[in-house]
């Protein structure tokens, strides 16, 4: 299931932003107030666990890290060894 969010073409111009950067900031946002998990966040933000995650660093955001967390890096981790 999708939910469809609309945003006047004028809003995103004033905010100098594309569809893209905005999701990646209201994912930030989500991210750094507790409403998601970083994996929610990074997926929301279409980036990979780890560009995520430096981009978090680059602006500051102490990482949250929970048990969703925890097995999210292992997963990443278990894929890189498969590789």
């Amino acid at each position: 299931m999708v939910t469809t969010l609309e945003i006047p073409q004028e809003i995103l111009e004033s905010a100098r932003l594309t569809t893209a950067e905005l999701k990646v900031e209201i994912a930030v946002s989500l991210y750094a107030s507790g409403r998601l998990s970083v994996g929610k966040a990074r997926e929301l933000a279409g980036m990979s666990l780890w560009q995520f995650r430096q981009l978090l660093a680059s602006r500051q955001v102490s990482p949250h890290f929970d048990l969703d967390d925890l097995a999210e890096d292992v997963a990443a981790l278990q894929n890189l060894e498969n590789m």
